[in-house]
């Protein structure tokens, strides 16, 4: 009979896997692992350790709720809820909230969250005294936000179905809602793509918008409706500030969710009129005509901030999107075409993002980024030219010790030929390379031919030391340490002959990158300058810590010194802080005997300027 019964059994079981029915064994690991994700969503239960929290978060825990955070008033409440939106923070998922403890008006609180959109679905438990319960508070406890109550004393046994009731309720809403993303997702592709089919040339295939080609065929009408009617026309760049860290942490398909999301925050912000465009990876482009510049920036504003205040979501992470925007005017009296449009809006939102991103920049022909970019289509080619046909070269200013006036070294200044052989300074053309990626190789440049010089130095001016004017981008290049060393090796230079200076508010901008750099330099025997002291706001919170054996005071406290007591206690106040830190004082600029006087005066080590001695092309033979 037993053996009948297992072979009822077998066959009942082989029957419901036929007929595709889960085994009752699958069904049960399905419910587990339901549960095992439900103790895995994250529960903030707020209520004072005195009034019962810590034995709620206790039966919590020891039911397997893994994600449980307490706070013990409202303020801690309200911060661990606005810390979960965070980049890459975990949501709150449920709120146990008790409104009989003292420190807190429970219902306000409750209202206060629910006014908040990002909380409208979390379902909150409100836990009252059982002595104080009457019935006419329920339609004010769940007019107030709440979804469930509970009454103390809490027992496990009721606490723990509720909790998992609402969980429940949660994972269904969030499920539905991305169902809904989902929705909202697919209908956009299946825009994008009748837009592939009946728009091809003219939208981006992404996001359904319109492409570069179709939104300067739009700045071109804008321009002649302006010239016809008098009106100007605005034309805004919008550039994701945070686009490539997410698109690298999540990969290119979330890349792609997050554009569309940002192109369907810009469309909200449109009027019937507005042309809207994706011009690049990360970037958009609004085109509004009849407007003026007080209305365009304000526009640009309203794109920014909606931008801002949205969190994009993937998986359990919330990110936080920004952009920078650059506004062109399109003035009905000007000269101008599309491309010259796109490409002042293109600058204005670089300096945007020059002076901090997630902002709004208006075009101004003054810009310093502008002006940089503008020249880099003629300096660029020179620039590659002169290091490729070795046009550049140096000059040298000699640098004296205090008191005696012995020449002590030199400071190495770049200069670059001309194809016809004159000579350009460096600030034409050292911004132009900063920009474009070229300041490397002319840094390693610099290097290598500063040891070349003092290698070729006769015995008797093997005391001298030369100073190196570096970028701040060279500190941060892997190939600058190799070539120094290998290059003091096989040049026999001894390397406390090599002194690098590095600018004050380079230094501090990229301050643990460099300070390595310098460390590891510093091990060869190599020494540092700080050059331009005195022009950051930084400078005594780095120094004590910052490894460098001389403080260059700036040149704009030299210049006036005779005649500017201001200058006159700031150089004094610079000289006494390098004395106590040991540092040697250096002055630059300086022009005249009676500065060079008062200088020694104050204490000094050393000094240079066209007084003591103008740059020269070669060093003088001592």
């Amino acid at each position: 009979m037993s053996s009948a019964h297992n072979s009822s059994r077998d066959t009942r079981a082989a029957t419901d896997s036929a007929a595709g029915h889960p085994p009752v064994q699958d069904a049960s690991q399905d419910i587990h692992h339901r549960l095992d994700e439900l103790r895995a969503m994250r529960i903030l239960v707020a209520a004072a350790a005195d009034e019962g929290a810590a034995p709620i978060g206790a039966m919590l825990s020891h039911d397997g709720f893994t994600q449980v955070v307490s706070a013990q008033n409202g303020d801690e409440a309200l911060q661990a809820l606005r810390s979960s939106l965070d980049f890459g923070a975990r949501p709150i998922d449920l709120l146990l909230l008790d409104v009989a403890t003292t420190q807190f008006d429970g219902h306000a609180l409750c209202r206060a969250i629910r006014r908040q959109p990002v909380w409208t679905d979390m379902p909150i438990i409100l836990i009252r005294q059982r002595g104080t319960w009457r019935e006419d508070m329920l339609p004010g406890s769940f007019a107030a936000g709440a979804t469930d109550i509970l009454l103390r004393p809490v027992q496990r046994a009721e606490l723990i179905p509720r909790v998992i009731s609402a969980l429940l309720l949660k994972k269904e809403r969030d499920m539905r809602r991305q169902h809904e993303s989902e929705l909202e997702t697919e209908l956009a592709e299946r825009k994008v793509m009748e837009a592939r089919l009946q728009y091809l040339v003219s939208h981006d295939d992404l996001t359904g918008l319109f492409n570069r080609r179709r939104l300067e065929l739009a700045l071109e009408d804008a321009i002649a409706n302006g010239h016809a009617s008098g009106r100007a026309a605005a034309l805004l760049y919008v550039d994701l500030d945070q686009f490539k860290v997410i698109n690298d942490l999540e990969g290119h398909a979330v890349g792609d969710r997050l554009l569309m999301s940002v192109a369907n925050i810009l469309r909200k912000q449109l009027g019937a009129h507005d042309i809207l465009a994706r011009v690049s990876s990360d970037e958009y482009a609004v085109l509004i005509e009849d407007t003026d510049e007080a209305a365009a920036l304000t526009r640009a504003e309203a794109l920014r901030t909606a931008i801002d205040e949205y969190r994009f979501h993937s998986e359990d992470r919330n990110y936080h999107v920004c952009a920078s925007i650059g506004v062109a005017l399109i003035l009905p009296h000007e000269d101008i075409n599309a491309s010259e449009a796109l490409a002042r809006s293109s600058q204005a939102c670089f300096e945007a993002k020059t002076h901090g991103r997630n902002l709004v920049h208006l075009f101004n022909k003054d810009d310093v980024e502008t002006n940089i970019l503008r020249h880099a289509a003629d300096w660029v080619p020179r620039i590659r030219e002169a290091l490729a046909h070795d046009r550049f070269c140096m000059f040298f200013q000699p640098v004296i010790e205090l008191p005696g006036g012995r020449v002590v070294g030199y400071e190495a200044l770049i200069r670059m030929r001309d194809a016809e052989g004159g000579l350009v300074t460096p600030d034409r053309f050292i911004p132009v390379a900063e920009r474009m990626g070229l300041i490397h190789d002319i840094d390693l440049w610099v290097v290598q031919h500063a040891i070349d010089v003092l290698a070729r130095l006769p015995a008797s001016q093997s005391g001298l030391t030369l100073n190196v004017n570096l970028s701040i981008h060279a500190f941060q290049d892997p190939a600058l340490f190799p070539l120094v060393r290998d290059k003091l090796v096989h040049s026999g230079v001894s390397a406390d002959r090599i002194t690098f200076e590095i600018t004050e508010t380079a230094a501090v901008a990229s301050y643990d990158q460099t300070r390595n750099m310098i460390n590891r330099l510093r091990e060869l025997g190599c020494r540092f300058a700080l050059d331009d002291f005195g022009t950051g706001f930084s400078s005594f919170n780095y120094l004590k810590q910052f490894p460098v054996d001389y403080l260059k005071i700036d040149g704009s406290f030299i210049r006036n010194l005779l005649n500017d007591p201001v200058d006159q206690r700031l150089v004094r106040s610079m000289i006494e802080v390098g004395r106590t830190l040991g540092k040697v004082v250096v002055a630059e600029f300086v022009e005249n005997a009676e500065i060079l006087a008062l200088l020694e005066e104050y204490g000094v080590n050393r000094a240079q300027g066209n007084f003591i001695g103008e740059p020269l092309p070669e060093i003088p033979p001592g």
